[in-house]
Order: structure tokens, then C-alpha cells, then sequence
């Protein structure tokens, strides 16, 4: 399996916004839920929000809720997370995945170990 790859990270200043992008390759993207999991230094890897094969159900971590935004485009392969009122306490590599099985609940995505992963990519919040 090839991993997504992330993009669209960097640096800025508390209260800022970024948008991340993950693009996944393969014909079957439309029927995975997808992902965004991120890593703080000295911390394990988190669960921050999922999509469903059609967008139409997401889920998030209550630490983003209200302030970061999960979306998908089928056609483009494509999956965004729009980040907004960024906090000091978000500053991670943030990494997307695809689930193993496709059309599986959000909820259940949020609770999965995997393992294999992408390169990330760096979020930086200053204070």
C-alpha cells in the first residue's frame, strides 16, 4: 500500500489558519474513510478528525472541535484539514491515513493503531 502524502504545513503565529492537504493514490479512494492523526515531541500519536467515504460524516477530537475542519474531494484523490484559531498545544506533525476496510463508521477510525505511516507534515504554532 502506498501511503497518502501530506502537505501544507508551517510555521505560524497563535491564532492563525492553515489548510493541510493529503493526497492518496488509487481508484478505490472514494470508498475509505480517511484521516488526520498528529504527534507532538515526546508525545504519541493522537486521533484529530475523520472523514467517511462520502464526506457526508465527520468526527473530531474534542481538542479541534469548533476550530479545525476535515474535507475530502473524490475526484481529486484529496483530503483537506482546514485548521483555524491554531493554538500553541497544536504544534505537531500532522500525518493522514487511509482505513484498512472501506466504508467504515468515523468513530471506529478515530479508536485504530496503524501501522505504516507517511512522512507528516510540520505544524508549527507560535505563542
Amino acid at each position: 500500500q502506498v501511503q497518502p502524502v501530506e502537505s501544507g504545513g508551517g510555521l505560524v503565529q497563535a491564532g492563525g489558519s492553515l489548510r493541510l492537504s493529503c493526497a492518496a493514490s488509487g481508484h478505490t479512494f472514494s470508498t475509505y474513510t480517511m484521516g488526520w492523526f498528529r504527534q507532538a515531541p515526546g508525545k504519541e500519536r493522537e486521533f484529530v478528525a475523520t472523514i467517511s467515504s462520502t464526506g457526508g460524516s465527520t468526527f473530531y477530537a474534542d481538542s479541534v472541535k469548533g476550530r479545525f475542519t476535515i474535507s475530502r474531494d473524490n475526484a481529486k484523490n484529496t483530503v483537506y484539514l482546514q485548521m483555524n484559531n491554531l493554538k500553541p498545544e497544536d504544534t505537531a506533525v500532522y500525518y493522514c491515513n487511509r482505513d484498512r476496510t472501506p466504508f467504515t463508521s468515523v468513530q471506529s477510525m478515530s479508536r485504530k493503531n496503524f501501522g505504516s505511516w507517511g512522512q507528516g507534515t510540520q505544524v508549527t504554532v507560535s505563542s
